[in-house]
């Protein structure tokens, strides 16, 4: 059952690469931000959880991969890096690379057993700062990225993908951190 996950995630990656986003959603942005979402609480839990003992390797510190997490995703959210990443080619490649690497971490690290408490807060960490995140984008008074990416301002694309990245990255991990807070009362509550 445990590779089936896996595979569901090997699945859900392929999907989000090879199905042409741009033509449901009709703006470069919230495609970005779906694919960027879809890696990091989607895909990376499944790998995780699938694949343990491959992705064993990722699991540092819970609170130490929210951090790694943390500097990635608002970095590669900065105008200037998701500029360069908006123009394809090696930029893109290591933004996407970037991000699960980062997902990776936060999860491998939150889901080791044993670790359940520190799990919860690495990810009720990124599931506060992905909201702020998100929540930034969706008030921003301006398109962010316009500019640096060379197209017309269009804060509709722009706030639907903020509004993409609370739907869909605010409730995986505050409800995966939820879980673990109810998984070590219960370890607490049961006779030693």
């Amino acid at each position: 059952m445990k590779k089936t996950l896996g595979y569901i995630g090997l699945l859900v990656l392929a999907v989000l690469w090879l199905m042409p986003l741009g033509t449901w959603l009709s703006a470069d942005f919230p495609q970005h931000m779906l694919r960027h979402m879809g890696l990091v609480a989607i895909v990376t839990p499944l790998l995780v959880l699938g694949f343990p003992k491959v992705t064993g390797v990722f699991a540092l510190s819970p609170l130490a991969g929210a951090a790694i997490e943390f500097v990635v995703v608002w970095g590669w959210h900065l105008p200037g890096l998701h500029g360069w990443a908006d123009r394809g080619g090696s930029g893109l490649l290591l933004e996407q690379g970037s991000f699960v690497i980062a997902g990776l971490l936060v999860w491998a690290g939150a889901l080791r057993s044993g670790q359940s408490l520190a799990g919860a807060g690495g990810l009720l960490l990124t599931s506060m700062h992905m909201t702020l995140l998100g929540a930034l984008i969706i008030l921003a008074p301006r398109d962010l990225y316009a500019a640096i990416c060379g197209r017309a301002p269009d804060l509709d694309a722009q706030q639907l993908g903020g509004l993409l990245m609370l739907g869909i990255g605010t409730p995986v991990y505050l409800l995966a951190g939820l879980a673990l807070v109810a998984r070590a009362l219960d370890d607490k509550r049961e006779p030693a």
